[in-house]
């Protein structure tokens, strides 16, 4: 029996990047010798265990072959006469099919390595084709890794493009689509896996909704990248800076515009209602996605708010109550800097504005902070009761905000 450390961890090893998951896989066993050596088995399709020590997991070396359609339609054998080579074989990219024994010397049978120093994404086999999943995790390890200069080889590409033409993507059951999605956007540039889903034909296949800004023009002076889909991308590597690892600030990023592929032809490149177009697409994408009720929410919520959230130095105090009654910001203030996060994107998220102030963010925190202060412990004490209580809060709540204003040292001389 011999086992190896692979995939992911000797990838980050030699990217000299944090190692968070130690996989390993172990060769020439079968799973009684694991049993015996008190190994938890956990795999369902194939024999994978937990050590008995660390509760890491070894899986038995194992090969696969293509049954039908999607990424189910497999059948796995694992036994002890597994090969480490077969193993790596199945592996969807050259870089996570390099393997490391317990002296640190590597195995690396499809130049993994040289891939690595190259900055290449490239498949091990055309047996890639195979799983349609693999266009997603391209897409996210794209995402990850552009920082790094990596970038997919043209040779993948080509497969991936012919894998949509064949419809295997057509496959994928939403879990899996948003489980890799939401992986991308915590990603370092999620923008990445919108450009490689776009290139390879798969962005209009699973996010429609996101494919069709591509195109739609914007107006030059206040969207100098002008394209709406160049925008979105924009927006999305700002809120990875904003909110590094947030993918529910992520998924706010991706649907706050979706409204504009809505707008009529004869009013472009204005997009006046775009907020309000967007919420049924939002809902759309969302619902097919089964995307969590927390992240289609707040989505909305940014999707419908936002230009008021930029013009929020403008507003009247009694509607900056309603906006930040609207985000439940009052019980809940971490969700409004969620959707605060989400909103500096936006603003952010233009060519050239990568930097820009966005002193509406703290108006609204210190506008949400004198609003909460107001209790109704004193209303109570004055005899009040009933419906009262509520409006009398109300309306102090609408003075505390006009205050900030009035007060020299509020909000403006704050940021």
């Amino acid at each position: 029996m011999h086992i190896y450390l692979v995939g992911g961890a000797v990838r980050d090893k030699l990217l000299k990047r944090p190692v968070v998951d130690h996989d390993r896989v172990v060769v020439g066993a079968t799973p009684e010798a694991l049993l015996a050596l008190g190994y938890k088995p956990v795999g369902k399709d194939f024999p994978v265990f937990l050590h008995p020590q660390t509760g890491e997991e070894y899986a038995l070396a194992r090969t696969e072959r293509k049954s039908g359609r999607g990424y189910h339609g497999f059948v796995f054998q694992a036994d002890a006469t597994i090969t480490l080579e077969q193993d790596l074989a199945r592996r969807d990219l050259t870089i996570n099919a390099i393997a490391e024994d317990e002296h640190g010397a590597l195995t690396d049978p499809f130049g993994g390595v040289a891939d690595i120093e190259a900055r290449v994404l490239r498949h091990v086999s055309e047996a890639f084709v195979e799983d349609p999943v693999r266009v997603l995790r391209v897409a996210r390890f794209a995402a990850r890794f552009a920082p790094l200069g990596f970038s997919v080889a043209a040779e993948t590409m080509t497969l991936m493009q012919q894998m949509v033409r064949d419809g295997e993507v057509d496959h994928l059951v939403p879990e899996r689509v948003w489980a890799e999605t939401r992986k991308a956007l915590g990603e370092a540039r999620p923008s990445a896996f919108l450009r490689v889903l776009r290139e390879c034909g798969a962005l209009a296949v699973l996010f429609p909704e996101v494919d069709a800004l591509y195109g739609v023009p914007q107006r030059a002076e206040f969207h100098p990248e002008i394209d709406t889909g160049v925008h979105v991308e924009m927006v999305l590597d700002a809120a990875a800076t904003l909110a590094p690892g947030n993918d529910v600030v992520g998924f706010c990023a991706l649907g706050h515009d979706l409204g504009k592929a809505l707008t009529p032809a004869a009013e472009l490149p204005r997009h006046v209602g775009h907020e309000h177009r967007g919420v049924a697409p939002l809902r759309a994408l969302a619902a097919r996605l089964k995307v969590p009720t927390e992240h289609a929410a707040l989505a909305e919520l940014v999707c419908r708010e936002h230009l008021n959230v930029h013009r929020a130095l403008e507003l009247k105090p009694a509607t900056v109550l309603k906006l930040l009654t609207a985000t439940d910001a009052l019980r809940r203030p971490a969700r409004l800097d969620l959707f605060l996060a989400a909103c500096t994107a936006d603003k952010r998220g233009r060519l050239g504005h990568g930097e820009d102030a966005y002193p509406q963010a703290d108006y609204l925190r210190q506008a949400r902070a004198v609003a909460a202060a107001v209790e109704s412990a004193s209303f109570i004490a004055q005899g009040m009761t009933g419906p009262a209580i509520g409006q009398a809060m109300e309306n102090a709540r609408i003075h505390a905000i006009a205050g900030l204003r009035a007060n020299p040292s509020g909000h403006r001389s704050a940021v």
